[in-house]
């Protein structure tokens, strides 16, 4: 079978791991946090970044140190996962839908305006699978209506909007490391920023909110703190950072260039802005195909090619829609786009060293599926 995704450490990890252990630097404290916040931060092209224990903690970080409380709303797509709606819930505040763009996925910026009122306090945009949103619209209507952005970064390591990193657009970038990252550490997380207040608050409340003297809590914090074990391995996957996201880009291109003719297959966007990254290799079956994505994905299976099903719009959670707690987002309004890729999308295998031969087995069980039919 080939995965879906794997992990690829190709460097230092290792190494560096190993000089963890043998300096008894294991936890919260050790070199490699700091290395890793900067170096991460570098490549973004942000002033700071702060580490934490995964991509939900660098969101929940985020809107906390921004303020958002009870009354307050936050414009996010529905066609996202989960930890963006459940960060700001926890925060008080409530998730308001937006659908998707049809041809990138990501936020229809056309539709953002429509759903401003006056407890608007943030939008928070997704890079979904790999493609930047549209930074320049959404960061003029947050101006003029003087709101934050929160980017959710976590599946777009090293995209770039008109020549610039993801992250390094709004008031905060959240990064997730889990391990079909393009860039891993296992479990992890970051906030990158330009700003120094956010930067220390942020820092602060990662551990705990400790004051000085040391035990004393102005504030409620958490425990999102990251390892230096897994800042070690983070270290190492920086210092090969752009090679990492040219091999999955590389993967993205070699998939376009092969199934380019396969009709009834729609095949990931990269506008004219965009440099797209390519985190899932994402594809959407044609309303004519006469044949279910179930049907495609269990033969795809049959032949040695794992895939995963599109993420469920949020609108669509039974979390949501039978409002568990006050503040969950509203579900009644249609959203046709999202409805449609959550239905009819899935990803291929997309391993940044998925070999030649690999995806050759990948694009000819697809072709063949799709003759069968």
């Amino acid at each position: 079978m080939i995965p879906v995704c794997k992990p690829w450490l190709p460097g230092n990890e290792k190494k560096y791991v190993l000089d963890t252990l043998e300096t008894n630097w294991i936890s919260s404290s050790g070199e490699y946090i700091n290395k890793f916040e900067e170096g991460f931060a570098n490549f973004c092209g942000v002033e700071y970044g702060v580490s934490c224990s995964s991509g939900f903690g660098a969101l929940h970080l985020a809107c906390v140190a921004l303020g958002l409380k009870k009354g307050d709303e936050v414009i996010v797509p529905t066609f996202t996962m989960a930890a963006c709606i459940n960060t700001i819930v926890l925060t008080g505040a409530k998730p308001v839908l937006v659908d998707s763009d049809k041809e990138t996925y990501c936020i229809d910026v056309e539709k953002i305006e429509e759903k401003i009122t006056d407890k608007t306090k943030a939008i928070m945009p997704v890079h979904i699978y790999g493609h930047p949103c549209d930074m320049d619209k959404i960061m003029e209507i947050a101006r003029r209506h003087n709101l934050y952005v929160i980017e959710d970064c976590a599946e777009a390591h090293g995209a770039e909007y008109k020549g610039k990193k993801v992250g390094s657009f709004g008031d905060v970038g959240c990064f997730s490391f889990y391990a079909n990252k393009i860039l891993t550490t296992g479990e992890g997380g970051m906030c990158v920023t330009n700003n120094s207040e956010l930067f220390e608050k942020m820092k602060k409340l990662r551990n705990h909110a400790l004051d000085v003297p040391r035990f004393i809590h102005n504030e409620i914090g958490f425990n999102y703190r990251l390892t230096n074990i897994q800042a070690a391995i983070g270290v190492a996957q920086v210092e090969n950072a752009e090679m990492l996201v040219e091999a999955r880009r590389n993967v993205g291109k070699r998939y376009n260039e092969k199934l380019k003719d396969i009709k009834g297959l729609i095949l990931p966007a990269e506008k004219e802005y965009a440099k797209n990254v390519y985190w899932m290799y994402a594809v959407v079956l044609d309303d004519n195909i006469g044949i279910s994505k179930g049907q495609v994905m269990e033969k795809l299976k049959e032949k040695g090619v794992d895939t995963r099903s599109f993420f469920i719009p949020m609108h669509k959670q039974p979390a949501y829609y039978k409002k568990i707690v006050e503040n969950v987002p509203d579900c009644g309004e249609e959203f046709l786009v999202s409805d449609k890729i959550g239905e009819r999308g899935f990803y291929l295998p997309s391993s940044s060293n998925l070999t030649d031969d690999e995806i050759d087995i990948v694009v000819n069980a697809l072709k063949e599926v799709f003759l069968g039919r």
